[in-house]
């Protein structure tokens, strides 16, 4: 079992700062099935014919992160990562530099914060596609991203290296 610290969620606060804790748990779970591999083993594919890896979930989650937080919430009209070249890019990491996608993953994670402490209320809404999406539902769906892929993380770790835990 992976040695990780992770900052518990509150278990006593407001509906900010809960649903920022459990994001961030989330967060930080998948930092910990990706720590102390190498390159080849964050590139290596689950099982075939999937696509999943962890450094393709790192380069998703970076753009789950963009995507809504940058471009649904603040408006913003941010271009995607440099990996971006079409719907399912992220997972095609053959030539990927895992350096690079952990790089902007957490410069990506640290806008999106950036933003949730800059919103006046979980009530503020941004569009996407027409429809309005409030800070709420948006931190629920990223905590929900997260967990369903973080699932897969510790699957693909215990495939990688026999490492497990919660």
């Amino acid at each position: 079992m992976i040695n990780h610290a992770r900052a518990q969620p509150p278990q006593a606060a407001d509906e900010r700062a809960t649903l920022t804790g459990f994001l961030q748990y989330q967060r930080e779970t998948l930092a910990w099935k990706c720590a102390g591999l190498s390159a080849g083993q964050l590139r290596q594919r689950a099982v075939p014919p999937s696509a999943l890896s962890l450094l393709g979930l790192v380069r998703h989650l970076t753009e789950v992160e963009r995507s809504w937080f940058r471009n649904v919430l603040a408006g913003e009209q941010s271009p995607p990562p440099m990996w971006e070249s079409d719907e399912r890019a992220e997972f095609d990491v053959a030539p990927a530099d895992p350096a690079a996608a952990f790089a902007a993953w957490h410069e990506e994670c640290a806008r999106s914060r950036d933003l949730v402490d800059a919103a006046e209320s979980l009530d503020i809404t941004g569009t996407y596609g027409g429809e309005a999406f409030s800070l709420r539902y948006v931190l629920a769906h990223l905590i929900e991203e997260y967990a369903r892929h973080n699932g897969h993380a510790d699957l693909i770790r215990e495939r990688l290296d026999g490492t497990t835990g919660e």
